[in-house]
């Protein structure tokens, strides 16, 4: 008669266990789906409040490449006077103050993009150093002319910078 009753304990809690089981599961499979739902709707939120910001920062970018770009850098920017070292400098501290002008705008594009941006920048700033440093250029005229030759025979890094930009925002779409 024990035995009976210990059967019947069984009989009545094995199932009670197997419904707890399976409703303990579809709970928890449940909480998961609406953890998941409530993440996509949030970043999907955020998305479209960022999305405009993070375009800006690369429009802000572009112009930043474009205001760099040797041969228009020396248009916009002309000597004060023909000592060459001055023009450097000038030409020097006016790519840096356009770049510090641009600093917020790293938090809104990805790290790689941001460093092919300051890796045109100091290719800039060393190819102007760079025909500075050469023996024909002994004014400030000359070295205009340099430097525009030299982009005549190669692409500036600002293109090759802006090449990334115009891929990296094609990929948000």
């Amino acid at each position: 008669m024990e035995t009976e009753k210990i059967i019947d304990l069984f009989l009545y809690t094995i199932p009670s266990l197997i419904t707890g089981l399976i409703a303990y599961s579809f709970f928890k499979i449940h909480t998961k789906n609406e953890d998941g739902r409530r993440r996509f709707l949030l970043k999907k939120d955020m998305q479209v409040n960022s999305l405009p910001l993070r375009l800006q920062a690369y429009e802000r970018m572009a112009i930043f490449l474009e205001r760099i770009t040797p041969s228009k850098l020396l248009i916009r920017i002309s000597p004060i006077s023909s000592n060459k070292t001055d023009y450097e400098t000038l030409l020097i501290q006016n790519i840096e103050q356009e770049f510090e002008h641009n600093l917020s705008q790293q938090i809104y594009i990805t790290d790689k993009c941001w460093s092919i941006i300051t890796a045109s920048k100091n290719a800039t700033i060393q190819l102007i150093r760079k025909a500075s440093l050469l023996e024909k250029t002994d004014t400030a005229n000359k070295l205009r002319e340099v430097i525009l030759t030299e982009m005549m025979e190669r692409r500036s890094p600002s293109d090759t910078a802006l090449s990334f930009i115009k891929e990296e925002v094609s990929d948000l779409w």
